[in-house]
């Protein structure tokens, strides 16, 4: 059992908020982790909208609701039953506790769709596949996790074949079962071929014209494939940060898919010694410390890269209000930064900068700018909110 980040986020949601709902693909863990906050029968109730049974206890949905006022109401798959939505507004309208409802959804665009009808009583937060401060026990684990991705079946699979082949079923059963239930009416196999050229362009900026040139596809279809991927939680969409410098900055957003394992399904990379032989190694590396900085943002913090058309770059820009920390990820044990890295740290106004590598113990370069290994990435965004 492993420890989620996620799990004090909701606690803390459910000190407020009416309901909370848990948002993240399909065996990312959402079930086990709502378990752990429902070990208590006395005090909560756990009901999975796909099975006969849990259907059945609903028939009366407003009687069940009221009779169980007391306990946190567990409803897994909410997605599947949209009119339970309007039964809950009502339920939380008579009764407005915080606690009271915990809502798990395996897509985030159908259950934000559908939980407008709840706004201002409910909450989201995002449950992601594993990272490494909730697996780390050695330095080993960061390469298992790379290679491997953060779903927890995968991650725990006794063999690499094993692994392998549990995400070749997940990508299967996510293209011919997942997105046709959500709506999204793609054929599987055009729909597959676009996410590995996605995953090809892993890092890099995203020309919907020249996908769809490669597709045989409109430009307007690719962008609308990439909203599919990104609402389902499956590739991250990262947006340039705009600062008025009066220099040419990119405009163009940087694709990512976002569980490694995933990436390396979708490229054929199977063994460590394929992933540190490939030509996407820095990339893919680079998508694995993005993710690891997403999970561990404060609250209201904002992530984005800087890149001007003069060369300027930085990976990884954290905002939370006025003050910003910068992240540029190397996959070397003896990092080196360019001329670029030090430009973008003046164009940002950087309160710090941080050089991502793998390694165990890092460093500093000079004042304010410090190599530092993965496991590092949360202490330096809690520096954010602690001053």
């Amino acid at each position: 059992m492993f420890s989620r980040l996620a799990h004090s986020k909701i606690v803390d949601h459910l000190q407020w908020s009416p309901a909370v709902g848990i948002l993240g693909p399909r065996q990312v863990g959402k079930t086990t982790l709502a378990k752990t906050l429902t070990a208590d029968s006395a005090k909560s109730i756990y009901l999975d909208l796909d099975t006969p049974q849990a259907m059945a206890r609903l028939a009366n949905p407003t009687a069940f609701f009221a009779a169980n006022r007391q306990r946190l109401v567990v409803l897994d798959e909410i997605q599947n039953q949209p009119q339970l939505h309007s039964e809950l507004r009502g339920e939380i309208d008579a009764d407005r506790r915080p606690g009271r409802f915990l809502l798990l959804g395996s897509a985030s665009f159908k259950l934000l769709k559908q939980s407008q009808s709840l706004a201002g009583r409910l909450s989201l937060v995002e449950l992601s596949p594993l990272v490494l401060s909730e697996v780390f026990q050695s330095f080993d684990d960061t390469q298992t996790l790379w290679l491997r991705g953060g779903f927890p079946n995968s991650y725990l699979a006794k063999t690499v074949n094993a692994s392998w082949d549990w995400r070749a079923a997940l990508i299967r059963h996510f293209l011919n079962s997942d997105l046709p239930a959500l709506g999204i009416n793609v054929e599987p196999q055009l729909m597959y071929r676009f996410w590995r050229m996605v995953a090809h362009l892993h890092g890099q900026m995203f020309n919907s014209s020249a996908v769809a040139a490669s597709l045989g596809i409109s430009a307007s279809s690719t962008g609308r494939y990439l909203d599919h991927l990104c609402d389902a939680l499956m590739v991250r969409r990262l947006e340039p940060c705009f600062i008025n410098l009066g220099k040419r900055l990119v405009k163009t957003p940087k694709v990512y898919v976002r569980d490694s394992g995933l990436l390396h399904s979708l490229l054929g990379i199977r063994e460590v010694n394929d992933l540190l032989g490939h030509p996407g190694t820095g990339a893919s590396w680079e998508g694995f410390v993005v993710e690891q900085i997403a999970a561990h943002l404060p609250s209201g913090a904002s992530m984005s890269f800087y890149r001007t058309a003069a060369g300027a770059e930085l990976d990884v820009v954290v905002e939370l209000g006025q003050r910003k920390l910068g992240f540029e990820v190397k996959f070397s044990a003896a990092p080196k930064v360019t001329k670029g890295f030090w430009q973008a740290c003046e164009d940002v106004d950087l309160e710090a900068a941080y050089i991502v590598a793998p390694v165990q113990t890092g460093w500093p370069v000079q004042d304010k700018v410090e190599v530092i290994g993965v496991m590092d990435i949360a202490n330096r965004l809690e520096r954010l909110i602690s001053v």
